[in-house]
């Protein structure tokens, strides 16, 4: 029995009503954000342009009749019930939008852009809708286009009718030409800091020919922006966003999360009930992912700035495994009167644990920017709730999230060997002992560099080996020394981000020998750190100065907290001499900015995706807009000749199981390959954080006929949390195509009814629900 059927099966409890009255929201607003309209597609970003269906722009042939109501874009519409009647529309920009009605009545067109066929919209659904998107297309070359719509005379076989209607026409305006690829700035530090002199624990990594060279393709659109990011299959990722006017639309309003097909690219939107903005995530013992924390707007009438529900804040969604190619019954489940968290959060950090529960640390108890006394939540809680150190399923106290405000939200957090817990925020780190409630602080982090939100640095918990008893190191790269308790107005996005990485063996010796310090090629905020099969960290994404967030320091670039993006990938190879781990020879640059709410994740098939980008309140097409397209970035490897798994893989691989796999190696060479299996965890990803991300190396044999590969699953749950991960097999540095597994018994962890009772005797459903008032703090987010 699932996760979820085993919590909704409780007896539900007596609510306790609410009546709190503080706004839920305490960030930056902008004029007419707060403003509740009927949420529908509908919308202009800043930097595009609408065109009513009036307008003189638009030339229609064929015969089309003018209808007048207040439910239309500036009270008019144009339809067509005539077989070939057409509207044409050309214009300057980058991206285009059609926006009409739907009904029962409503028949297909056909869309031609720059002359070319290039979709069919079936503009028919049972129930009205107004306003809806019906078709749009962005990343268009920089110049002039021609839209054309034609009435096709064909229809859905269950409409009543043919009618094809206008009601506005949207343009995304390009930047201007200088601002299409940002100059790239050094900003890493004149003079590197010495380095304590303990040697790499392994040489875990696997080095590229010098003259192989990265590729770089943009391929699809995520449709709903992507803030958050899991691969959930071989074959589909979840994108998840905040609430805001996507193009990407579902149910007759704009989605926030979707699933993208890595083969096809192509999308389907999932419903959420509430508000995702800025929330954690992490797969089960079960495989069922949750995703937990936000702000919520759960009817059909929003604003920009509409966060004050506290629904989305205590929310904890489901979405059960969904392996198959074909996602059409897949959904995210949501009902908060039965499951929800004890305590508000946003800006929570949410990691698998030893026995597959997942643990849920930090955040705020209210929308914001960056975090203070007020609205800390000092506390971790566990899903599903766990009676332990008399909490009966309620938060437990963490000192060490006292001691880290300001900037310490999104903590960086990794599950060790040991069954206990690293923790990083700002400037400090931790080992906590969640079984016995203990903490054990580590050495400052050097320099005054802090890593947490807003001056968000990226970690890793580098790859584990049975050479040597699986023994942890941790890497932490980026962030920033600016002062955290520095009011906005005294930050700049010029501020120069760190270069800084740092490296901690977790053992008394190396923490003894404490943090080896190293500089990157360049400094970024709000990197992404991605983990190769081969044992190396990509690092990607990020700015080169500023902070993180919107809309609060000065020298805002558009509403950005951070400018001078960083373009250029680095790989870092963890095992190679100091002062030589960095490079990115052969990698391609992009002309893509990756800022805030950027993310970026390693694929079944070895490629990395990257995606996102908004540093906006709402979708915008500013410079550093609302980033849909995506990238996706080919190591050398991937135009090599590739191990293949033949079959053997089994759905379900226990602790210390053994299991053969059928293998297909490259030809040569045979006889001195060196055979690695890696099984890893793909993570959850946002904000820069990577807690989930696990390498694992399996102890493997290869048969004397090189056919047969005999692998030992993880020995417990301590070195691999039981859940999904992914298989593998690495011949001198060339990876297979990884496979999913389930590791361990394939159980969801342990309910407790009490505990899980307790929280719903002692919590409440939208604490904040009667709070809809926004304060005028100097914040964003």
């Amino acid at each position: 029995m699932g996760i979820r059927s085993l919590l909704v099966s409780a007896t539900l409890a007596v609510l306790i009503a609410s009546t709190l009255a503080d706004p839920a929201w305490n960030g930056h607003l902008v004029p007419g954000s707060t403003a509740r309209t009927r949420f529908t597609p509908y919308y202009v970003p800043p930097g595009a342009k609408s065109y009513d269906s009036s307008s003189p722009f638009l030339h229609y042939t064929g015969n089309w009749m003018e209808s007048f109501s207040s439910a239309y874009v500036q009270k008019s519409i144009r339809s067509s019930s005539e077989r070939g009647a057409a509207m044409t529309f050309t214009f300057t920009g980058t991206g285009v939008e059609w926006f009409g009605n739907q009904d029962s009545r409503h028949g297909l067109a056909q869309v031609y852009l720059d002359g070319k066929p290039v979709q069919l919209v079936d503009a028919y659904n049972e129930a009205p809708l107004k306003q809806q998107r019906m078709f749009w297309t962005f990343g268009l070359p920089d110049g002039k286009h021609t839209l054309k719509i034609v009435n096709t005379g064909q229809k859905h076989v269950a409409s009543k009718g043919t009618s094809i209607d206008v009601d506005a026409l949207v343009v995304t305006k390009g930047p201007p030409a200088e601002q299409q690829v940002p100059l790239q700035q050094n900003m890493a530090a004149a003079s590197p800091q010495d380095s304590p002199s303990y040697p790499p624990l392994l040489d875990l990594s696997s080095k590229f020919p010098s003259e192989s060279h990265w590729t770089l393709v943009q391929n699809g659109s995520t449709g709903v922006h992507a803030m958050q990011l899991a691969i959930i299959s071989e074959t589909h990722a979840l994108v998840v966003d905040k609430v805001e006017h996507n193009p990407l639309t579902i149910s007759g309003h704009p989605a926030w999360a979707a699933l993208y097909n890595l083969e096809t690219h192509s999308l389907m939107p999932l419903a959420m009930q509430s508000n995702s903005f800025c929330a954690g995530g992490t797969f089960l013992s079960n495989g069922t992912l949750i995703n937990v924390g936000g702000n919520p707007v759960v009817d059909d009438h929003t604003a920009a700035a509409d966060f004050g529900d506290v629904d989305g804040l205590q929310a904890i969604r489901l979405f059960e495994p969904c392996d198959s190619s074909n996602v059409e019954n897949c959904q995210i489940y949501e009902n908060h009167d039965r499951i929800r968290m004890a305590s508000p959060r946003w800006y929570n950090t949410v990691l698998r644990i030893a026995d597959g529960s997942a643990m849920i640390v930090g955040g705020s108890v209210k929308g914001g920017w960056i975090n203070n006394g007020t609205t800390n939540n000092p506390t971790i809680e566990y899903f599903p709730p766990k009676n332990v150190h008399g909490s009966n399923g309620l938060p437990i106290h963490l000192p060490f999230l006292v001691d880290t405000l300001n900037s310490n939200l999104f903590p960086i957090a990794f599950s060790l060997p040991d069954g206990s817990v690293f923790m990083a925020a700002n400037r400090d780190a931790m080992i906590y002992d969640w079984r016995s409630n203990t903490e054990r602080r580590l050495p400052r982090l050097p320099n005054g560099v802090r890593v947490t939100y807003p001056m968000t640095g990226t970690g890793l918990l580098l790859p584990l080996s049975p050479d040597n008893n699986y023994t942890p190191e941790i890497l932490l790269c980026g962030g920033s020394t600016v002062d955290d308790t520095k009011a906005g107005y005294a930050i700049s996005s010029q501020d120069p981000a760190s270069s800084q990485c740092v490296r901690m063996v977790l053992t008394d010796a190396g923490i003894a020998a404490g943090w080896q310090v190293e500089q990157m090629p360049q400094a970024r905020i709000m990197p992404d750190a991605v983990i190769l099969p081969t044992g190396e960290v990509l690092i990607l994404n990020g700015a080169g100065s500023g902070i993180s967030g919107y809309g609060n320091v000065i020298s805002q670039v558009g509403t950005s907290n951070a400018d001078n993006p960083v373009l250029t990938p680095v790989l870092y190879s963890p095992s190679g001499p100091v002062g030589q781990r960095f490079s990115s020879a052969g990698m391609p640059n992009s002309n893509i900015p990756r800022l805030y709410h950027s993310v970026a994740t390693l694929t079944p098939n070895g490629d990395i995706m990257i995606a996102g980008s908004n540093p906006n309140l709402d979708r915008s097409s500013l410079k550093y807009g609302t980033e849909y397209r995506v990238e996706w970035l080919g190591p050398a490897y991937m135009k090599q000749e590739r191990p293949q798994i033949l079959s053997g893989v089994p759905a379900l691989l226990g602790f210390g199981q053994k299991v053969d796999l059928k293998m297909r190696l490259p030809v040569a060479p045979l006889q001195s390959a060196s055979v690695k299996v890696a099984l890893m965890d793909l993570g959850y990803v946002t904000h820069a954080v990577h807690a989930n991300s696990r390498m694992v190396y399996l102890e493997a044999s290869l048969s004397n006929d090189k056919e047969s590969l005999t692998i030992t699953g993880p020995p417990n749950g301590n070195i691999y949390p039981p859940g999904p991960g992914f298989i593998y097999v690495v011949v001198d540095g060339v990876p297979s195509v990884g496979k999913k597994v389930l590791v361990g018994d394939g159980k969801g962890p342990v309910v407790d009814q009490g505990a899980q009772q307790n929280v719903l005797r002692q919590t409440s459903v939208d604490q904040y629900e009667k709070s809809k008032g926004h304060a005028k703090d100097d914040g964003s987010e």
